[in-house]
């Protein structure tokens, strides 16, 4: 097991060895955690589970950690049995080649090639497309609220109230239309979920 107090220490032990998993703050001096996941997965193009430690426990948060590559999230204060049982459950996913994978049904996004084929066929996404899906399938079969959404996409700042749901018609077409059965649901005034099987429409 390494260590290390800093960022720069923490990208250059991540880029050079090989590890189950990387336990990764977000307060690192040097380069921070979010910086630090963002480089591994883009620049260094490494797949290690990265379990995301912090003490910020806002939506808007986790899923700035969740974008720049996380796999997992745990908030401070944490029990050792938690942290190692999430630190198992990374493993055994990277074990199988499920870190970088998502499935529900037979829709399935490559996180690495940022692909996304239904029944082996390639779906023509946007880039906001790929990240509206990502979100889906990582909370499915959970709804995700249009709140959630918008902050995933756009941060603080989203466009007019009629992008969700036209990043949605766009998706649903892609992902639906020509495949059985229908997989992505709207929840009526509440969000969206993905799932193989729903009373919603």
């Amino acid at each position: 097991m390494d260590t290390a107090g800093d960022g720069v220490t923490g990208l250059h032990l991540a880029v050079v060895n090989v590890y189950d998993a990387i336990i990764l703050d977000v307060m690192l001096p040097g380069v921070d955690g979010l910086s630090l996941c963002r480089k591994l997965r883009q620049e260094a193009r490494k797949n290690t589970p990265v379990l995301m430690l912090t003490a910020r426990d806002t939506l808007n948060d986790k899923l700035r950690g969740f974008d720049a590559g996380a796999d997992d999230y745990l908030i401070k204060p944490f029990s050792l049995e938690e942290l190692e049982a999430r630190l198992q459950a990374l493993a055994r996913r990277a074990q199988h080649g499920a870190v970088n994978r998502l499935q529900v049904a037979d829709l399935i996004l490559d996180l690495d090639t940022l692909e996304a084929h239904r029944a082996g066929h390639l779906l023509s996404l946007t880039p906001i497309g790929i990240k509206l899906l990502a979100l889906l399938m990582r909370e499915s079969p959970r709804v995700v609220l249009r709140r959630q959404i918008e902050l995933e996409l756009w941060g603080d700042d989203p466009p007019d109230s009629d992008a969700v749901r036209s990043h949605i018609y766009a998706l649903r077409n892609a992902i639906d239309k020509f495949h059985s059965p229908k997989l992505l649901h709207t929840v009526h005034s509440t969000g969206y979920r993905l799932t193989y099987s729903s009373e919603t429409s």
